[in-house]
């Protein structure tokens, strides 16, 4: 099995710079493919990605559901292993997901803990090894099978925000969905540049808005209104 890692970016370079030696010197690197889909960054992501030998394909429109789904289609794998920039993986990142996918589970994502030792933030990445209602977000990552992701005909690319677990609440139907308990990194800024309370809030709102199906555009609005960039 082939596993394809999908890249969506806008205004990533340090990230970039940082995630893509990962794979670059990863004793698996001739198993698997990287690619950066990017959404028209106005810094040097493109630059970048070039400049460790990893394939860029340009999106015209600048959304991760658009940007993934793109991916995908320029991809030969049949994994599929959509990353976030911001992510640091485990170097036992490519047989976790094989020993999965073997086991017959056709997709799935892994639990995480942040780049801070802030206590609450702690808590909130305790959560993320159950596999419940609000598992399967971006920063978790995430990994299904080609005809799977073609089956359920990938992300909604209505949805500017939430793409991630519109497709995954949708792929739960029908399919096995497991939740690796090893933890990877994701990137605190979020919680750094507004209080874990006002995080929190916006969340929750969002979420609630989600599950009673408020347009995708109405989410963004008030999930940018109530975060600070």
């Amino acid at each position: 099995m082939k596993l394809s890692i999908i890249i969506p970016v806008l205004n990533e370079s340090k990230n970039l710079q940082e995630l893509l030696p990962f794979f670059l010197n990863h004793k698996m690197k001739n198993d698997f493919e990287v690619i950066v889909v990017d959404g028209g960054s106005s810094d040097d992501s493109v630059e970048t990605a070039f400049k460790f030998g990893t394939r860029v394909v340009t999106s015209k429109v600048s959304s991760r559901a658009c940007q993934m789904n793109l991916g995908a289609r320029n991809t030969t794998g049949n994994i599929l292993y959509f990353v976030h920039a911001d992510v640091r993986l485990l170097n036992t990142f490519f047989e976790d997901i094989m020993e999965v996918v073997e086991k017959g589970v056709p997709s799935g994502c892994f639990a995480y803990s942040f780049d801070s030792d802030n206590s609450l933030l702690q808590v909130n990445s305790w959560f993320t090894q159950f596999n419940g209602i609000l598992s399967g977000g971006g920063d978790q990552t995430l990994f299904v099978k080609r005809d799977v992701f073609e089956t359920l005909g990938g992300f909604d690319e209505n949805y500017c925000i939430m793409e991630d677990f519109e497709f995954v609440r949708r792929l739960k139907k029908t399919y096995t969905f497991h939740v690796i308990p090893k933890k990877i990194t994701v990137s605190a800024r979020k919680y750094e540049n507004n209080s874990w309370m006002r995080v929190q809030l916006a969340n929750l709102i969002v979420f609630a808005f989600f599950f009673l199906k408020i347009p995708p555009g109405k989410l963004k609005q008030w999930y940018y209104k109530l975060l600070l960039k």
